[in-house]
């Protein structure tokens, strides 16, 4: 297959190992870390590669988008003329770790727990991921949600309502580690980091399972999302389905 990768640079490392691993011709294009708190942005930028790749002579079989919901900034892409396909993650944190389960088992007591990795450590002007609503970053894919339909202020009441303090957690932040980059070190010197801030680091085992999933073109769909031309993409915000597709309804009959 001839397929287009569109990915945030958070994963440029990850996804050139599999990129070398993949059967499949695989045309590329990367976005900057940290346009995910700007989701509208982030949505037209993504929105305007599909249609720009779409105007190939010859279609690709496939958009490949390594993007969670990422704030809702997947939430409403059109597939065109390619389908597109995504994993079942809310966000970077869950491609990491290398599937949902994982990503439930470590973070469904505080999905809003820093995080960090080695395209964090080397690409973004912070060292990790935060989402604690006094920085720029959004609380997550949940929370963006809250805030389009509530606005921000009702927003931020419904989730601390719904996400009481925890005072044990929010002392921690967490590093996830593949073993195909952990040569760069960067587990150490986030280490570093977090203990200056007074934090406790722990180290999780990250993998490349999805990322491999989706570049090799074997699409299970437990794990990934195929969007068909004419559908769009819908976050779900559950543990499970994630992300779903969507077919505009058409529209009713005029009256004669």
């Amino acid at each position: 297959m001839h397929l287009k990768l569109i990915s945030c640079n958070v994963f440029m490392r990850e996804a050139a190992i599999c990129l070398a691993r993949s059967p499949h011709i695989i045309d590329v294009e990367f976005t900057e870390l940290g346009e995910h708190v700007h989701p509208d942005k982030l949505r037209a930028l993504l929105q305007g590669h599909i249609d720009a790749a779409d105007e190939r002579v010859t279609p690709y079989d496939a958009i490949l988008l390594l993007f969670g919901i990422c704030g809702n900034a997947t939430a409403g892409l059109q597939a065109r003329r390619a389908p597109l396909v995504l994993p079942r993650a809310h966000d970077c944190c869950t491609i990491l770790l290398g599937s949902r389960d994982a990503f439930k088992e470590h973070f469904a007591d505080n999905p809003s727990m820093p995080f960090s990795s080695s395209g964090y450590m080397e690409r973004g002007d912070y060292y990790m991921r935060t989402d604690d609503g006094e920085s720029a970053l959004h609380y997550g894919d949940a929370y963006a949600a809250y805030v389009e339909q509530y606005g921000e202020e009702n927003a931020r009441f419904i989730w601390d309502s719904l996400h009481p303090k925890h005072p044990e957690l929010e002392s921690k932040a967490v590093f996830i580690d593949l073993p195909e980059t952990h040569h760069l070190g960067a587990a150490e010197r986030f280490r570093e980091k977090v203990e200056a801030d007074g934090k406790t680091c722990t180290v999780l085992p990250g993998s490349l399972s999805l990322i491999d999933g989706l570049l090799s073109g074997a699409w299970d769909p437990e794990c990934f999302l195929k969007v068909e031309p004419g559908q769009s993409i819908q976050a779900v915000y559950d543990w499970d389905e994630v992300v779903r597709a969507s077919t505009p309804q058409p529209r009713p009959a005029c009256p004669p």
